[in-house]
């Protein structure tokens, strides 16, 4: 039986209908500005940290000169003479990058391969946590690690060792780091889809061959991903090179001496001891500066070899 057109119209025009959708789209409208707010905090404080550092090098080359600060071989600002050569903090940094990265990238990217194509679920279901466990011990933790158990253990070895070594240093970064690999390198690999494996696998192609020549060229992209995460993170550690490192700014390869890298360096003028306003305080933003131009580079470099490497494995 048809409703009557009087009571369809009605029904219709319910209040309850015509004050429910302008109270919908309020409350949508609320959640869009709410939402655009928290992303434009992130824009905001990125904009506001690149304008202090920007406006306070800019004051710091007004006493310096750049080609002094990029090219000299002594960095001394808090002595006399002073010398302002960043060089040595930089070496130092990458000193202990490529330490670090020489531990951990093969042995991160093993243990993924281990954890996603050999280890049962019972195995790996034990081991990830425990990898979890690892990158949530504090810095602090693993800087008293390395000077109290890593340099004596070296020293044993390494008879000429001093107490404040790059070696130590980069060996307990690779080891805060290696979860990272691991864990990254794990997820990227076990995305890969079953099909491929069983491709290979139908082909004849041995346990191994499958995993070195499809599933890790399949997954390159989130196993690079995860490399330079985790160098980006060893550049910019800070407490274990503070304590592990030494605070001496040398222009050396070698692992065995003390070095400074540029985080080191931040701390040790951000104690307080040094007057703010002058030209020694004013280095920290020009090393800073210099730290962001390097993270900042190695991030768009790495995003142009992800792409390329997404577009080859999609």
């Amino acid at each position: 039986m048809e409703m009557p057109l009087e009571r369809v119209k009605t029904s219709s025009s319910s209040p309850s209908v015509w004050f429910t959708a302008p109270r919908r789209r309020l409350r949508e409208n609320a959640i869009r500005f709410i939402l655009f707010l928290c992303a434009m905090i992130s824009v905001v404080t990125t904009i506001s940290i690149i304008f202090v550092l920007v406006k306070e090098t800019s004051i710091f080359f007004t006493h310096v000169n750049v080609s002094e600060f990029l090219f000299g071989v002594r960095w001394a600002p808090l002595l006399e003479p002073r010398s302002f050569g960043v060089l040595p903090l930089v070496s130092g940094t990458f000193l202990i990058v490529f330490g670090s990265a020489v531990i951990a990238l093969p042995a991160g990217l093993a243990t993924a391969i281990y954890l996603s194509e050999y280890a049962s679920e019972r195995t790996r279901s034990a081991v990830k946590p425990v990898l979890e466990t690892l990158a949530g011990i504090p810095t602090v933790v693993y800087g008293y690690i390395a000077l109290t158990f890593i340099t004596p253990m070296l020293s044993s070895v390494i008879p000429h060792l001093k107490v404040f070594n790059a070696a130590s240093a980069s060996i307990v970064v690779g080891i805060m780091i290696l979860p990272m690999i691991a864990s990254l390198c794990d997820n990227a690999m076990r995305a890969v889809p079953d099909s491929l494996r069983h491709g290979g696998y139908a082909l004849g192609a041995t346990h191994f061959e499958v995993t070195a020549k499809i599933i890790v060229p399949a997954a390159l992209s989130g196993i690079m991903a995860s490399f330079v995460l985790a160098l980006s993170r060893a550049i910019g550690e800070t407490m274990i090179v503070t304590l592990a490192a030494g605070a001496t700014p040398n222009l050396t390869l070698s692992f065995m001496e003390s070095i400074q890298t540029m985080t080191a360096y931040i701390v040790q003028v951000s104690l307080g001891d040094t007057p703010a306003g002058g030209v020694e305080y004013q280095t920290i933003f020009a090393v800073a500066s210099l730290l962001f131009l390097i993270t900042f580079c190695m991030n768009v470099a790495a995003n142009r070899i992800l792409r390329k490497f997404q577009e080859m494995y999609d």
